[in-house]
Order: structure tokens, then C-alpha cells, then sequence
């Protein structure tokens, strides 16, 4: 029954989560010049113009089961939605404006996580305290996981501007193979890139929320 409850504290927090993240795209987005995710619905809280089938839908519902079933610490809770439709052109700054969206999602997650971790070192409790802790997980595991120079998630975006020309155009095209990316990383490969991505959490935990809380 906690496991249940637990996973359906995530949910709750996963969805808020993402259309945050991907708000903080738009916003800046359109504020520095590209109305392209304004034409295409992104730039409001209606979540359908996010959903991707496997991003959005399966992986974040696997994990949720896995969850519910009481395999907590099996995988961290992450979900993602569709590319963000953005034309760099129309940016005022078309070297940087790409960067600054990239960031504007990153940092929304790791200023909620903040504040999050913030609220488990007060006094909170019992059901409070869980409702808390698992939108903290969630912020802190969005952020960390699209951290991850990844094809198609914020990382690559962050990573790409650096490499040769050569590179930078084939590792852009790789961003069509998300999907195949993170089957490999979870069900795969899991074992490295995950124990990357827990150490990160664990250190961000310790910052944000203190030795005290758990994570896995």
C-alpha cells in the first residue's frame, strides 16, 4: 500500500514537473524572438502538445509500476516530451539564444529541487514529508537525467555547440534515435550511466536536503 502510494505521489509530481520544464523552453524561447512554440501550443500548461508516446507514457508508467510494486530504487523516475519546435534563426541571438533555452528547462528543475530539498530539512512529516520527498526525486532526476549528454535530451544541446563542425552535425542527427538511447541506458547499459546519474542525485541531495534524506 505505501509503494502505491508512493508511486502515485511521483505522478502527481512528474506532471507539473515536466510542463514546467518545457514551459521554461517556450518562455525563453519566445521571449528572445521564435514564435515557433507559440504556433505550435507549447507555450501554455495544456500538456497533449508535449505528449510523446514513449517519453511521456511508457518509460515514466514502467517505472511508476516498477514503484508501485515496491522496486523503488530499480530505476529513477524520468519522463520527457516532444522536441521543442525552435528556429534558431529568428532568435536575437542566434549563437546563444539556443543555449539559454536549453538552460531555462534545466534550471526550472534545479530551482524547484532546490526549494524542495530545502522544505525536507523543516519539520514536515508523515504524508507531507513523502508528498515532498517525491517531488523532490522527480525534479532532481529531471534535471540530472537531461543533464546527461544524451542525444535529443538538453545535454547533447549543451555539449553540442563545442564540438568540430563535422561532429556537431552528426551528433545532432543522432537526436532521432532517443528512444533507442534510453532503452540502452536503462535496460542495457544501466549499470554505468545510471551509477552517474545517482552519484550526481546523491550529491545534489546532500546539498539541497542534507545527508539525512535517502536516494537511490
Amino acid at each position: 500500500m505505501e509503494s502505491l502510494r508512493f508511486a502515485a505521489f511521483l505522478l502527481v509530481a512528474l506532471i507539473p514537473s515536466l510542463l514546467a520544464h518545457e514551459y521554461a523552453h517556450a518562455a525563453v524561447a519566445d521571449r528572445l524572438g521564435d514564435p515557433t512554440p507559440r504556433r505550435w501550443g507549447r507555450l501554455g500548461w495544456d500538456p497533449r502538445p508535449l505528449v510523446d508516446p514513449f517519453g511521456t507514457v511508457i518509460l515514466p508508467g514502467l517505472v511508476l509500476v516498477l514503484v508501485a510494486s515496491g522496486n523503488f530504487c530499480l530505476l529513477p523516475i524520468f519522463a520527457y516530451a516532444k522536441p521543442l519546435p525552435l528556429d534558431p534563426y529568428h532568435l536575437r541571438d542566434a549563437r546563444r539564444g539556443p543555449m539559454l533555452v536549453t538552460l531555462a528547462g534545466l534550471g526550472v528543475n534545479l530551482v524547484l529541487a532546490g526549494i524542495l530539498g530545502l522544505l525536507l530539512r523543516t519539520p514536515i512529516a508523515g504524508i507531507w514529508w513523502e508528498l515532498v520527498y517525491a517531488a523532490f526525486l522527480v525534479n532532481l532526476y529531471q534535471f540530472v537525467f537531461q543533464l546527461m549528454p544524451i542525444p535529443g535530451l538538453d545535454g547533447s544541446k549543451l555539449l553540442a555547440p563545442y564540438l568540430p563542425p563535422r561532429a556537431r552535425e552528426l551528433y545532432r542527427n543522432l537526436d532521432q534515435y532517443l528512444v533507442l538511447f534510453i532503452l540502452v541506458v536503462f535496460f542495457l547499459l544501466s549499470g554505468p550511466l545510471l551509477g552517474v546519474v545517482r552519484a550526481l542525485a546523491g550529491a545534489l541531495t546532500r546539498l539541497f536536503a542534507g545527508s539525512e534524506v535517502p536516494i537511490c
